[in-house]
């Protein structure tokens, strides 16, 4: 995708493609940056797996939900990235105990860890059809992201495959079976979180959830079911939603300092304790209300864009 500098209202200049020197290079940039960039919190580098499988994994990371995240990056193509990540993928279930003594070192002793969907993103600047396809069929939390660094100052991200979990009937294929027994967790889904609450505080939720998957046309909006909310994801959290019995409880992912909040909906949460993982909060409690609502839903998610 070629990317252009407005040198005036009616000059432009192409900014060329460049690269890293070395894959360590692009792993720097990332682990420097993980919050800002992919919603990652940064535990560890080079993570070594131990005696018996033995490997290094690129970077340990939590997310913004406090899932367990591995990081591996290709700045080449090579053939056993996938599989390479899938070994360290069962390793982390297999091996609970190594990362919470590392994310604890890393992010403090009260940190909280869920366990029901630990997540696999690899980074390249490229993926093959055959790569997008083996990760389909597979069925596990597999991420793959493509960059693309222009000149000296500029880098483009793309999260081109990420697991589609809005359909919270989603039946797990026997690999994400095996490790859903070993993490042995609830796993959590939007009809829970439906479950004993009035039919229009279900239409309140079913509507605008329909809107938030309207932001974007192409199915890349995630929806995960957490214990205590429902997130929505476009590379990174955007929107939480706490379904209560007559009203929703929603957090969204934008500081109230860069909101357009005309009718001064949202209240700032950040030195306040909450569930989301957003810094500012409102309640919904009317269909008449969905479209003030979703004025300022949108403007958190075109920050992940």
């Amino acid at each position: 995708m070629p990317l252009y500098c407005l040198k005036s209202k009616s000059e432009v200049s192409q900014i060329k493609p460049s690269s890293f020197q070395s894959e360590r290079e692009l792993q720097r940039l990332f682990e420097g940056n993980l919050e800002k960039l992919i919603g990652v919190r940064f535990i560890a580098s080079e993570f070594t797996t131990g005696d018996r499988q033995r490997g290094r994994i690129d970077t340990l990371g939590l997310d913004q939900d406090n899932f367990p995240t591995i990081i591996e990056y290709k700045k080449s193509s090579k053939e056993n990235v996938i599989n390479q990540g899938l070994f360290y993928l069962d390793w982390l279930v297999d091996h609970k105990g190594d990362f919470t003594l590392a994310a604890q070192e890393a992010l403090g002793e009260d940190i909280q860890i869920e366990w029901s969907s630990p997540r696999l993103i690899l980074i390249a600047e490229s993926f093959s059809g055959y790569d997008k396809y083996a990760v389909n069929r597979i069925g596990a939390n597999i991420e793959l992201w493509t960059y693309r660094r222009y000149g000296e100052d500029f880098l483009f991200l793309d999260p081109i495959f990420i697991t589609n979990q809005r359909d919270s009937k989603h039946e797990r294929t026997d690999n994400e079976s095996d490790i859903q027994e070993e993490i042995d967790t609830p796993v959590y889904t939007v009809e829970d979180h439906l479950s004993g609450k009035s039919e229009t505080t279900i239409e309140l939720f079913e509507q605008i959830r329909e809107r938030i998957f309207d932001l974007a046309d192409d199915q890349s909006i995630i929806e995960k079911a957490n214990k205590m909310y429902i997130s929505y994801k476009h590379g990174k959290n955007f929107c939480e939603i706490r379904v209560q019995s007559k009203a929703l409880w929603i957090w969204l992912d934008i500081h109230q300092s860069e909101l357009n909040d005309p009718y001064q909906l949202t209240r700032d949460v950040t030195n306040i304790g909450h569930y989301g993982t957003g810094f500012v909060d409102l309640k919904l409690t009317k269909l008449s209300e969905i479209d003030q609502v979703m004025h300022l839903v949108e403007q958190s998610f075109r920050q992940t864009m």
